[in-house]
């Protein structure tokens, strides 16, 4: 029944907020009615999910379910929070899939690629200034050395991301510590 119950209030969780920090008071609301947790431990659940890679209410959820039931929890718990978004993710693309040939759908997304090729070239500029910038203000030429040596492994020689991550950080260890 509690795994029942764990989903049941992930799954409200996740269609009635926006996810990340606000979600924060619908767990901790969630946690204290249902007696599964302190104050206290819902906020170290929330201090670690931050602190976790992530999607914060995912990790919440993994985290909290956890400690409520155990691994059925913590699956039950993340199920119930990526619901929502699995179905309206569902939704969408049933009504794209029927109305992909429309001459509408078609004017929209040609208006989409452009905003959305637009909004990653401003991520990664924001990124870049924020990656490749030294702390006396100028340019990092050790973490440019990284980035360059990251692009050229994954472009040129095919290496994995996972590969190219770790090599990455041991790089800036030892280049940048």
């Amino acid at each position: 029944m509690v795994l029942l119950e764990l989903f049941w209030s992930f799954c409200k969780i996740g269609f009635t907020s926006f996810g990340g920090l606000s979600m924060v008071p619908l767990i901790n609301h969630e946690m204290l009615s249902h007696g599964w947790m302190t104050l206290s431990e819902v906020s170290d659940i929330v201090a670690i999910a931050e602190m976790t890679p992530g999607p914060l209410g995912l990790n919440c959820a993994t985290f909290a379910g956890t400690r409520v039931a155990g691994f059925l929890g913590a699956i039950s718990a993340s199920l119930g929070v990526l619901s929502p978004t699995f179905l309206i993710c569902a939704v969408a693309a049933a009504a794209f899939e029927k109305f992909r040939d429309s001459s509408f759908m078609q004017k929209v997304m040609s208006g989409v690629r452009p905003i959305c090729l637009g909004l990653i070239l401003a991520v990664l500029c924001s990124l870049s200034m924020t990656n490749y910038a030294a702390a006396s203000g100028g340019v990092s030429l050790p973490a440019l050395f990284i980035g360059a040596a990251a692009l050229v492994a994954l472009l040129k020689f095919k290496v994995s991301i996972p590969v190219v991550i770790a090599f990455s950080a041991l790089l800036g260890l030892v280049l940048i510590r």
